[in-house]
């Protein structure tokens, strides 16, 4: 048993840890480019980046693993049941959960902020990292918390495309399904609560350090 959840644990944290760096990389890029995007496309597109918002995960695993298994017979490249595919399948499942509080973040800076640095000669480059990324600092934070804490309690996709494989596969969530499954219960509530503490340390952490409950509220236009 503390194989298991020392194993699971270590697969678990690497997976949100992956999915979230890479996530903070894409959706920063995606925000600034939807940013000056007209009204109307880029209301479309934030609908499909929302779209796991409301959509059961065992849908959007049912859907990746049949891409995955259908890539597999034309290139080889096996992403069903293996770590790749579980940060795959992370990184679109967790994306709205990160990419809206930067995106907030980004549409409450003031561009004057960047024009006046502009106008002082500073590349676009250094615009981003020394005006742009210090004044949207707290919509980072809640991003990296809320990506990081919600592929950490990924079930249904992980599941789907990923099974049960101990080592690779398995994490905390599939773990705790494992005890129930085998009636350990002792084991499951001892996990489910240690999963609940930390959950909740890191929206205290979110709340705390970013200082703004509007970080994850949806944009208002």
């Amino acid at each position: 048993m503390i194989a298991s959840l020392v194993s699971s644990t270590l697969v678990t944290l690497k997976l949100a840890g992956l999915s979230t760096l890479l996530l903070i990389f894409l959706c920063c890029i995606m925000a600034m480019a939807i940013k000056p995007l007209p009204k109307n496309l880029a209301n479309i597109i934030r609908t499909f980046i929302s779209i796991p918002l409301v959509l059961p995960p065992v849908v959007l695993g049912f859907y990746l693993l049949l891409v995955f298994s259908w890539v597999g017979q034309y290139d080889g490249l096996s992403l069903a049941f293996s770590f790749e595919g579980l940060v795959l399948g992370s990184i679109l499942y967790s994306l709205p959960f990160v990419y809206q509080p930067i995106q907030n973040a980004l549409d409450n800076i003031s561009r004057s902020h960047t024009e006046l640095a502009a106008t002082m000669g500073a590349s676009a480059f250094d615009r981003f990292f020394s005006v742009t990324l210090p004044l949207a600092k707290n919509g980072f934070i809640s991003a990296a918390i809320l990506g990081f804490a919600h592929t950490i309690g990924e079930f249904g996709v992980v599941l789907m495309i990923g099974g049960n494989i101990p080592g690779e596969t398995q994490v905390l969530s599939v773990l705790l399904y494992e005890y129930v499954e085998m009636g350990d219960y002792n084991s499951a509530h001892n996990l489910a609560a240690i999963l609940l503490l930390f959950s909740f340390s890191l929206l205290f952490a979110m709340y705390h350090f970013s200082g703004s409950v509007n970080a994850i509220s949806p944009v208002k236009r």
